[in-house]
């Protein structure tokens, strides 16, 4: 079997480390517009063949998976499908509205392609193309063997584009602003002087979350994906106003999640959280 990436970030190398554990039989390609000596050491690594543009990736290949930021997939979509052979699937595991993915859809089998919305449903670390995921679309229900038998842990949602992804929107609605109010809370906490005694309250009042170690986490997640999230926020906000309700919330939260993910920090600094609170909310404040 031969797989090739369009895009080849962190999802793409998770998948590619654990397809390959699984069968070692595996062809891999891949092309990425950022062609980085990293990103040539990152394919080298795994011995994936670097294709030399999108056409070249794809040759040959049986699945495609389009795993690209979040404004580019339909331009990743649209850089492969006059190269598509009939039969051939473009797996889109990219976290964006169901207009896009049906938008991407169209694109992929007016050519004659396949196409599968793919909702990745938790983070691709530890379990890499085994982390759970949703299924949409008119093969969904015929390719879903097959991707089972590969090791896929995965759900069918329905068999029109978009209906995975709708999930994975309005779920992220809730899971990235939860990490957003979590963060914006603790820092004007800690810009009030009032850390100690916020965080006392929240934790006795929602004990369930597990304070203070879900402080640490949502802070981590924001400081390293903030970008990304943010690019799944807006994307969220265009589900939501395309239903007619307030996408602006969404927009918020991406907003958030961009600041967080500007600075020149990627974990929590080291020492007691009051401190790197406090750190993080000098950092924020000073970029204004």
């Amino acid at each position: 079997m031969k797989i090739a990436f369009i895009g080849f970030g962190e999802a793409a190398r998770a998948f590619t480390d654990s397809l390959q554990a699984a069968d070692g039989s595996r062809e891999f390609a891949a092309y990425d517009i950022l062609e980085t000596d990293e990103m040539s050491r990152a394919m080298a690594a795994r011995g994936v063949r670097q294709g030399a543009d999108p056409a070249d990736a794809v040759a040959g290949a049986e699945w495609i998976v389009s795993a690209v930021t979040a404004d580019q997939s339909l331009e990743a979509a649209r850089s492969v499908a006059p190269h598509l052979s009939r039969g051939q699937v473009l797996v889109d595991i990219n976290s964006v509205s169901p207009d896009r993915k049906r938008a991407t859809a169209h694109e992929v089998e007016a050519a004659g392609g396949l196409y599968l919305d793919m909702a990745v449903m938790a983070p691709v670390h530890p379990r890499g193309h085994a982390t759970p995921v949703l299924l949409a679309g008119t093969e969904a229900a015929a390719l879903a063997p097959r991707l089972a038998e590969a090791g896929f842990a995965l759900e069918v949602a329905g068999d029109a584009p978009g209906e995975a992804t709708a999930i994975k929107m309005v779920r992220s609605l809730f899971v990235k602003g939860l990490e957003a109010i979590t963060v914006e809370a603790m820092l004007a906490a800690s810009a009030s002087g009032c850390f100690d005694r916020v965080l006392a309250s929240l934790s006795k009042s929602f004990p369930g979350l597990g304070w203070p170690d879900n402080v640490s986490y949502n802070l981590e997640r924001t400081l390293r994906h903030g970008k990304r999230r943010a690019a799944e926020m807006r994307e969220s906000a265009a589900t939501l106003d395309a239903l007619g309700l307030r996408g602006g919330l969404a927009a918020e939260i991406a907003a958030v999640q961009d600041e967080m993910g500007a600075l020149p920090l990627a974990d929590v600094p080291e020492g007691e959280l009051e401190q790197a609170v406090a750190e993080i909310a000098k950092l924020r404040v000073a970029k204004g």
